[in-house]
C-alpha cells in the first residue's frame, strides 16, 4: 500500500480508484463531454475523469457546477491551469482559488501547481474534505537533472500533497532515464512522473510498470505532448504494465 506524500500510511485513492495497484488511466474532458461520451471513455477502460476546468467556455462558478453530473459515478479530478502551466486559464490567482474551492465537494481530487502561490491553502483544504490532492510540477521545455527533481518531490511532501506530478518534455533517452531513476528513488510514496513530447510515448506505458500511479489518455482532447488515444494506451498496459 502506498502512502500519501504528506506521509500519515492512508491508501491513496481517487473516488472509488485504488492508487498503486494495477495502472489507472485518467482522460481530460471539458464543458463539451456529453454523459455518453464520458460512460464510452468509461467502457473503453478510462478510470478517472480529469475536469480541465481552464478550457471550460466559462469559468463562472455556477454554470461550471451545472457539468458535474455529466460525471456521476465517475472518479473525478478537477484541474485549472493558468498558461505559465501549460492551461488556459486567464482570471485571477483569488478567483482560480475561489473556483476551486467550489469544486472541492464535487471532485475525488484536485491538481494545483507546486509553484503557484495558491498551492499550500488549497492542499490542506482539499485534505481536510478528504479530497485527494496532487501537487504537480511541469517542464513544457526540457528534463531538469535528478538533483532538481528530488528537490521537487521534497516541496511536494512540504506542502502535504497526497501525490507528487511530475511532467517534463523529453529530448532524448537520458531525459527518459532521469525520469525513470526519479521514479523509482521515491517508489514508497505516491507519484506520477510523465515524459512529454514525441520521444517520450513509451514513458505512458513504462512509468505505470515502475510504479507511476496514474497516467493520462485522450479522446479528443490532448491537454499534454505525447498523451496516447485511449484505446492506443489501454491495449499497451494491458500487454506491458505490471
Amino acid at each position: 500500500m502506498l502512502r500519501r506524500v504528506g506521509g500519515d500510511g492512508a491508501e491513496l485513492r481517487i473516488g472509488g480508484v485504488r492508487l498503486g495497484g494495477r495502472p489507472v488511466v485518467a482522460v481530460p474532458f471539458t464543458d463539451r463531454a456529453t454523459r455518453a461520451e464520458v460512460g464510452a471513455a468509461a467502457a473503453r477502460g478510462m478510470d478517472v475523469a480529469e475536469l480541465r476546468v481552464d478550457l471550460f467556455a466559462t469559468s463562472e462558478p455556477s454554470r461550471v457546477l451545472a457539468v458535474a453530473p455529466i460525471f456521476a459515478g465517475t472518479a473525478t479530478l478537477a484541474t485549472i491551469r493558468c498558461a505559465a502551466e501549460g492551461g488556459g486559464w486567464k482570471g485571477s490567482e483569488s478567483e482560480r482559488a475561489a473556483l476551486y474551492r467550489a469544486l472541492l465537494p464535487h471532485a475525488d481530487a484536485i491538481d494545483v501547481e507546486i509553484a503557484s502561490a495558491i498551492a499550500r491553502d488549497l492542499v490542506a483544504e482539499a485534505r481536510s474534505r478528504e479530497v485527494l490532492a496532487i501537487a504537480s510540477f511541469h517542464d513544457f521545455a526540457a528534463t531538469p537533472d535528478a538533483a532538481t527533481l528530488d528537490g521537487v518531490v521534497a516541496r511536494g511532501r512540504a506542502l502535504g500533497a497526497d501525490v507528487v506530478k511530475i511532467a517534463t518534455h523529453v529530448a532524448d533517452r537520458r531525459d527518459l532515464r532521469t525520469l525513470a531513476r526519479v521514479l523509482v528513488a521515491h517508489d514508497e510514496v505516491g507519484l506520477i512522473v510523465i515524459g512529454m513530447g514525441e520521444r517520450a510515448a513509451a514513458s505512458r506505458v513504462l512509468f505505470s510498470a515502475l510504479g507511476s500511479i496514474l497516467t493520462y489518455a485522450t479522446t479528443e482532447t490532448q491537454t499534454a505532448p505525447g498523451q496516447l488515444p485511449l484505446d492506443e494506451l489501454v491495449a499497451a498496459l494491458r500487454r506491458f504494465a505490471v
